[in-house]
């Protein structure tokens, strides 16, 4: 019996409610094949835990989650706190805490969910984005000085380090050279940002050598967002900057038909810690306890989080239970035009996990 540590963190708005709908998930799992076993831990942090102690979570805090074989993450995101300590409280002290420097977004259209793109075929879209997790436009570096005067200045410095560069290019191009295509975009803004993104250009070419199977290309950011509109099948792996990445890939999301759908991890690759995974879609405080939030989102999170713990036949079943479930529009939610809710999808799919375990048995 293989079991696995699991930590649960709903965080705030909808995250309370597809969260424990991606445990429920996690427990269907493991009543539906055997040899395999969740232990869970739930914490408590996040907006409601700041207004008790003034921070989103302990300053032990990650001390709490060392021993986890993977963390199940809602949202940080509170209507009454300014997001900045929202996020470095929560999600980037977990992120930066653990060095989990790769986030990784798969992007599809899964089937019965009608994209935007028109001319676009489902198999025209089927993307991963690579999203350097650690530094960059998000690394903390800046300030303010002579604040509430008219000379005040402020900063925010996008540190870029050569070993942060290379290791998140290096992941991006294995990671390219395991899919079918083995096709590469590196994303950049270098003809306007002549330092760090100079150096980004200049590993990529170092980094690229040592993966001549992999046929890659460089795009500026601008033009990127263009492509994914107009040429979506030219794309296949992207990789980008902390910034860059945050912005395509909810694009990426939304021609996809719903940011309520779409998945991350927050991986260290060397697993020296455990990673994290979560839904993209944020608090969404305006449909928080109504009971319509999607939790496809958090369903295919767990789905990357059982590939992570090396259950590759698990992450299939659920990702086919998913699929079945989006294939019927009965069940989709208000983010994708229909009226059903957390628990009608949840239900669904745990449903699908049982019916096949059971004609797997007859």
């Amino acid at each position: 019996m293989k079991t696995y540590k699991i930590a649960t963190i709903p965080g705030d708005g909808i995250g309370k409610e597809v969260v424990p709908a991606g445990r429920t998930l996690l427990e269907a799992v493991a009543a539906t094949q055997g040899g395999l076993r969740f232990e869970f831990q739930d914490f408590d942090w996040g907006g409601d835990y700041y207004r008790k102690h003034g921070a989103m979570m302990p300053a032990d805090g990650l001390d709490a989650l060392r021993d986890k074989d993977a963390i199940l993450f809602g949202s940080a995101g509170d209507a009454n706190i300014p997001d900045h300590i929202t996020l470095w409280g929560l999600r980037l002290k977990i992120c930066q805490g653990f060095d989990q420097y790769a986030n990784v977004r798969p992007t599809r259209i899964l089937p019965g969910i009608d994209g935007p793109l028109k001319r676009c075929a489902p198999e025209d879209l089927d993307w991963v984005i690579v999203r350097e997790n650690s530094e960059g436009e998000y690394s903390g570096v800046g300030g303010r000085v002579h604040q509430g005067h008219p000379i005040e200045a402020a900063t925010d410095v996008s540190m870029m380090t050569r070993v942060g560069v290379e290791r998140i290019l290096r992941f991006a191009f294995r990671l390219a050279q395991s899919r079918p295509r083995k096709l590469l975009t590196v994303v950049t803004k270098s003809n306007a940002q002549r330092h760090a993104m100079v150096m980004w250009d200049e590993v990529a070419v170092q980094v690229a050598r040592e993966f001549p199977d992999v046929t890659w290309d460089k795009e500026l950011v601008d033009a990127a967002t263009a492509r994914m509109v107009n040429r979506p099948r030219t794309l296949d792996t992207i990789v980008a900057t902390n910034l860059h990445a945050d912005i395509l890939s909810d694009l990426a999301a939304a021609l996809a038909g719903s940011l309520g759908i779409a998945p991350t991890g927050n991986i260290d690759p060397e697993r020296r810690y455990p990673s994290m995974f979560e839904p993209i879609h944020g608090s969404a405080f305006d449909i928080m306890g109504k009971g319509w939030a999607n939790p496809v989102g958090t369903f295919w999170s767990v789905v990357m989080l059982l590939e992570h713990l090396g259950e590759d036949a698990a992450a299939k079943r659920v990702m086919a239970a998913i699929e079945a479930v989006t294939a019927n529009p009965a069940l989709h939610t208000r983010d994708l035009g229909g009226k059903a809710g957390t628990d009608d999808v949840t239900k669904a799919v745990c449903q699908h996990l049982s019916v096949n375990q059971a004609a797997r048995a007859a």
